[in-house]
């Protein structure tokens, strides 16, 4: 088996943050993670035991983050992993029609969630001179369409503050803009209901997905990616 790695997952208790988690740990690796809700962060504990490590947290809320971060790195090396996945998805309207509540808490956990996530892992990351910094993103961060324009918004900002931090990274680190392709999640069947079937699942991404993250390295800083699946957005 290729070395353990340490692998880092926001959004982990639902959706493609989930299969991540069980694909990962199934190939025997560490996964650390954390989510909103507590009943399903007390299932992924039961289920997946030391040295796996899952918390409640809420990535939109710093101080909540920065002692999630100082819990983890007491305990465990800094990520070779951080994927950044949390995220939340408008319900589909007009922008004019989007409340300003919601529109903040879209960009809250999509994009300030990013930064603080960042902000309290990545220096032991930099002290460590390896790493794999992993933001999701999306084929709505790369192009647009009607009624989704707070997600298209977050998405599309993702993808410049990610390339903005790969050139602040030093030599060892890499920051990539990940589109993870179109999947059948909760998600997707907010705003898409009628053809959310086609896609594949969480657990089939996963098994794509997992191994391709798994190879990110160093050179690939700065490179917007694509996971390699069927009807995957470009």
């Amino acid at each position: 088996m290729a070395t353990q790695k340490t692998i880092l997952i926001t959004g982990v208790s639902r959706g493609c943050g989930r299969a991540l988690a069980e694909k990962f740990i199934q190939l025997g690796h560490t996964v650390i993670g954390c989510g909103r809700s507590e009943k399903d962060i007390a299932a992924l504990t039961k289920q997946f035991p030391a040295p796996n490590h899952f918390s409640v947290a809420n990535v939109a809320d710093d101080p909540q983050v920065a002692a999630w971060a100082k819990k983890v790195l007491s305990s465990h090396p800094a990520p070779d992993l951080l994927l950044n996945s949390a995220a939340l998805m408008n319900r589909p309207a007009p922008l004019w029609q989007i409340p300003a509540s919601e529109f903040s808490a879209i960009i809250d956990v999509n994009l300030k969630g990013v930064a603080n996530v960042i902000r309290h892992f990545v220096p032991a990351m930099i002290a460590r001179k390896a790493g794999v910094i992993v933001n999701f993103s999306s084929g709505w961060g790369r192009s647009t369409d009607a009624e989704v324009a707070p997600y298209c918004a977050t998405k599309w900002a993702i993808e410049g503050l990610t390339q903005a931090l790969a050139q602040e990274l030093p030599a060892g680190l890499a920051a990539v803009p990940l589109n993870p392709g179109i999947i059948n999640t909760d998600m997707l069947r907010t705003c898409w209901s009628a053809g959310a079937a086609s896609y594949p699942g969480p657990d089939e991404w996963a098994r794509t997905a997992a191994p391709f993250l798994l190879k990110l390295n160093a050179a690939n800083n700065a490179e917007q990616l694509t996971v390699p699946i069927r009807n995957a957005l470009g």
